[in-house]
């Protein structure tokens, strides 16, 4: 049996990548991978919680958070399509379209 604290490690490294990739590039695409990257790492605590204490909530929850998880990707990924068809580029910095 695998212990806990590696699923947290695990999880540690992954959220420290993704938030590394949300706070450092400039790609939409990249950190929309980071933001899924981070949200996978909570869903590994989740699991990894919830088979330790012999509850089913964790993966209840995990299951939750992939479903919410595909339906905001796929929100993104018509944003971007549309984005780039006007503005031609993904970087943050160009893309002031939204402020108000």
């Amino acid at each position: 049996m695998i212990p806990i604290s590696w699923y947290l490690i695990l999880a540690a490294i992954l959220f420290v990548i993704g938030a590394a990739g949300v706070l450092l590039r400039r790609n939409v695409l990249i950190v929309l991978m980071s933001l899924e990257l981070m949200l996978n790492s909570v869903n590994i605590n989740l699991l990894a919680f919830g088979y330790e204490m012999n509850d089913p909530r964790g993966q209840i929850m995990a299951i939750f958070i992939i479903a919410v998880t595909a339906a905001e990707v796929a929100i993104a990924l018509g944003i971007l399509v549309a984005l780039l068809r006007n503005k031609r580029t993904l970087e943050v910095d160009d893309l002031t379209i939204m402020k108000g």
